[in-house]
């Protein structure tokens, strides 16, 4: 008896180190050795390609703390697992990246390692930076050498047991991480190829285009299906649906335009989306927003029939169409028709009836605000009016919207908008 309980012990043992060296391996694939070598001084053309680069990939929005100094990170990314603070990179030796080599920088993006060796967490999108060609790297490291240095000390991560210790962000990365690099399609044109490169790297579009599952993996980079940013509670439309984001059937100047500018004649940016725009895309080059309109244009749609909704139209005196009629009609216009150049319409307005309601239920409750371009720089808002409607309020006309002028949607209860309002999971 003992002998045999022995034996199960041992081999429980084995299994354990197994796994452990299986998940070993999985975190150190595709690493390249760090040597040390003396590095010439940037020029000035690498660092301003790296500066682009830089706000290609949006960093300085995440690695800029509110009122702190540009890139010297503090900020607190909110995850469902606890709060994820950024690091400084600016080239401050003792708490920014001042004694990182390049190497070690491309580490990180590549490989998703720190240069003492610690594993990165993926809020620090690294699943889609691992696409970033060495060469792009060098040069935004360039760049990032180049700022003034800030001392400030890096502020420890907040987050929840078993999330905090580095044996489970092992196995995560081993389930769901594996460096790659990207590879051009030689069937594809060369702006297909380089707005590829563009979204599924640096623009880490489906960081938010995508769903998550309990552990907050993706499936991978090619997933832009749409999902709910995590915490925020603004859901991020699929861009492989005509019935949500897809932009297939738009004209590449209009994709092009609401990119630069955050409006174009066939739609406005808000929330996230409004501050990408804002912070990055436009000032992106007109090479490079053709390269990304050309790839998303050309980005294959859901073949999934939606699943069909009849509803009747709402009673002109219900309480929706009343609230409507008071807060709203004087801006989207009596029969949701909008006013060009300003308030969008909301009579055939896809984001209005997408079966997610989140956005709507959030831009009633928050507000919408198209973000301040160089192409827009005064743009037009909505007001919030979470002081104004009750939950019962918001519910009656969002669902008014969503089922008047010949919108076919579900109506949305009271208790969806409390799980939204309260930033609850929905």
């Amino acid at each position: 008896m003992k002998r045999a309980f022995s034996r199960v012990i041992a081999l429980l043992l084995l299994i354990g180190l197994a796994l452990a060296a299986a998940v070993y391996h999985l975190n150190v694939r595709g690493e390249d050795p760090i040597t040390a070598s003396k590095e010439a001084p940037a020029s000035a053309q690498l660092i301003a390609s790296g500066e682009y680069l830089a706000r290609t990939g949006n960093c300085m929005a995440c690695h800029t703390a509110r009122g702190g100094a540009p890139y010297a990170g503090g900020l607190g990314i909110l995850t469902p697992f606890g709060t994820v603070y950024t690091s400084n990179l600016t080239p401050d030796a003792p708490t920014g990246i001042g004694a990182w080599s390049a190497s070690e920088f491309w580490r990180a993006l590549h490989n998703g390692r720190s240069r003492d060796g610690r594993l990165l967490y993926p809020a620090f999108p690294y699943s889609n930076y691992t696409h970033v060609t060495r060469a792009d790297s060098d040069a935004i490291f360039a760049y990032l050498r180049s700022l003034p240095p800030v001392a400030q000390a890096n502020r420890p991560h907040e987050l929840r047991f078993p999330y905090n210790s580095t044996p489970a962000l092992a196995v995560w990365r081993a389930l769901f991480f594996k460096p790659m690099r990207f590879e051009p399609d030689t069937k594809q044109s060369a702006d297909w190829n380089r707005g590829a490169y563009l979204v599924q790297g640096l623009g880490h579009c489906n960081a938010c285009h995508a769903s998550r599952n309990a552990l907050g993996a993706t499936s991978g980079t090619l997933d832009l299906s749409g999902g709910l940013i995590p915490v925020q509670n603004w859901y991020a439309p699929s861009l492989t649906s005509a019935h949500e984001a897809g932009v297939a059937e738009w004209r590449l100047s209009d994709i092009v335009e609401l990119m630069r500018t955050g409006v174009s004649a066939q739609g406005t940016v808000v929330g996230p989306m409004a501050e990408v725009v804002q912070n990055s895309t436009q000032y992106w080059t007109d090479a490079d927003l053709l390269a990304m309109a050309t790839y998303l244009k050309a980005l294959p749609q859901s073949q999934a029939a939606r699943e069909p909704v009849t509803v009747q139209p709402p009673l002109p005196d219900s309480r929706g169409a009343k609230l409507y009629k008071v807060h709203c009609a004087q801006c989207h216009g009596e029969q949701g028709e909008g006013a060009a150049q300003a308030y969008p319409a909301l009579a055939g307005n896809r984001a209005v009836t997408m079966v997610s309601p989140a956005n709507l239920v959030r831009m009633v409750l928050a507000g919408g605000f198209a973000p301040a371009t160089k192409g827009n720089p005064r743009p037009y808002g909505m007001p919030p009016f979470a002081m104004v409607f009750s939950n019962d309020d918001t519910a009656a006309v969002v669902s008014y919207i969503r089922s008047a002028w010949g919108n076919q949607a579900n109506a949305v209860s009271t208790l969806e908008v409390i799980q939204l309002r309260n930033g609850l999971q929905y």
